[in-house]
C-alpha cells in the first residue's frame, strides 16, 4: 500500500495542484489507519491507501470501531493475484505433483501474516478444493517467508505475485506452481491458474485501493476517481506496475465501489468457512 500511494501521491498532487503527503499509520491489520479515515471529515482532502485486508477485516474481527459501510470506494488502482511458489530445492515441478509428493502427511506452507489473503485463500484452498492437510507457518512479513521458502525450510510460500514473489520467481529462486486468476499473469506467463489445474472459478487477489469517508461530496470521489485512472494508465506508472506483478486498473468509481462490495463478501464467505475470527 505504501509503495503504490507513494506513485499514485506524485501524479494526484501535480493534477490537483495540491502537496500529497503519505501518512503510514500501521498496525492491527490495516485497522488503525482505517479508523482514522472513517472519523476524518469527509472533505476530500484525507484518503485511505489500502489493501485487500479492509474486505477481509470487515468479517475477521470481531470488534473494530467502524465497518465498510463507513467509507466510499475512491479507485482501486492495481490487483495481484495470489500464487503458491516452493523453493529450488522441492523435486515438485507442479502443484499436482507436490501435493501426489505428500502422500497425505500435512503440507505446511509460509505465510506472511495469519489473517492476511495470502493465509485465507492457501487454506481456503487446502481444506475445500484439494482436500488434502496443510498447516501454515506465520512469518513477520513477505520477505522472511521468501527467504524461508528459498531455503527450503517449508514446503511451499503462500504470496501475492506483487509481494515480491515475481522478481524470486523470474531469477530462478523460487517456483511458480498456481496464480489465483482467471488468467496467467503477465510477470510470470508460465505459471497456470488454478482452473488449469482442475479448481475452476478460484480467484484471489491483493489489491491496493483508495478510500473516503462515506459522507465525502460524490463530486469529490468522481474527481479523485478521474486522476487516479489517468495516473494508472500512463505508461510510466503502467509499468511499473506489471513489472511489480501487479495488473493496473483505471475503472470509474461506481465500478471500484462495485468491486469493493463483491470483494468484501467473497472474503467474508471464506474468513466464515475457515471458522476464523480475531477478537
Amino acid at each position: 500500500a505504501d509503495t503504490l500511494a507513494r506513485l499514485i501521491a506524485q501524479g494526484l498532487g501535480d493534477r490537483l495542484h495540491q502537496t500529497i503527503v503519505v501518512e503510514n499509520r500501521g498496525g492491527a491489520g490495516g485497522n488503525i489507519a482505517a479508523s482514522y479515515v472513517a472519523r476524518s471529515t469527509p472533505d476530500g482532502t484525507t484518503l485511505l491507501a489500502t489493501t485487500t485486508a479492509i474486505a477481509i477485516n470487515e468479517t475477521l474481527f470481531a470488534n473494530k470501531d467502524y465497518s465498510a459501510a463507513d467509507f466510499k470506494t475512491v479507485a482501486i488502482a492495481a490487483s495481484s493475484p495470489e500464487a503458491l511458489v516452493t523453493g529450488p530445492g522441492n523435486p515438485a515441478s507442479s502443484l499436482t505433483e507436490l501435493i501426489k509428493n505428500a502422500d497425505g502427511k500435512t503440507i505446511n506452507f509460509a505465510v506472511p501474516g495469519v489473517g492476511t489473503g495470502s493465509h485465507i485463500e492457501a487454506e481456503y484452498f487446502f481444506k475445500f478444493l484439494a482436500k488434502v492437510p496443510a498447516q501454515q507457518i506465520p512469518f513477520q512479513g513477505g520477505a522472511p517467508a521468501i527467504n524461508a521458502t528459498i531455503g527450503n525450510q517449508v514446503d511451499l510460500m503462500a504470496s501475492t505475485l506483487g509481494g515480491g514473489a515475481a522478481a524470486q520467481i523470474n531469477g530462478g529462486k523460487l517456483k511458480g506452481l498456481a496464480v489465483a486468476a482467471d488468467k496467467r499473469a503477465a510477470v510470470t506467463p508460465n505459471i497456470p491458474t488454478y482452473a488449469e489445474l482442475g479448481y475452476p472459478g478460484f480467484t484471489a487477489a491483493s489489491w491496493v485501493g483508495f478510500f473516503a469517508p462515506a459522507k465525502t461530496d460524490p463530486k469529490i470521489l468522481t474527481a479523485l476517481n478521474a486522476a487516479i485512472s489517468e495516473i494508472v494508465k500512463t505508461p510510466e506508472v503502467s509499468t511499473k506496475l506489471t513489472d511489480m506483478g501487479f495488473d493496473p486498473i483505471a475503472g470509474s468509481q461506481a465500478q471500484a465501489d462495485a468491486m469493493f462490495a463483491a470483494e468484501v463478501k467473497k472474503w467474508g464467505d471464506m474468513v466464515k468457512a475457515l471458522g476464523l475470527s480475531i477478537k
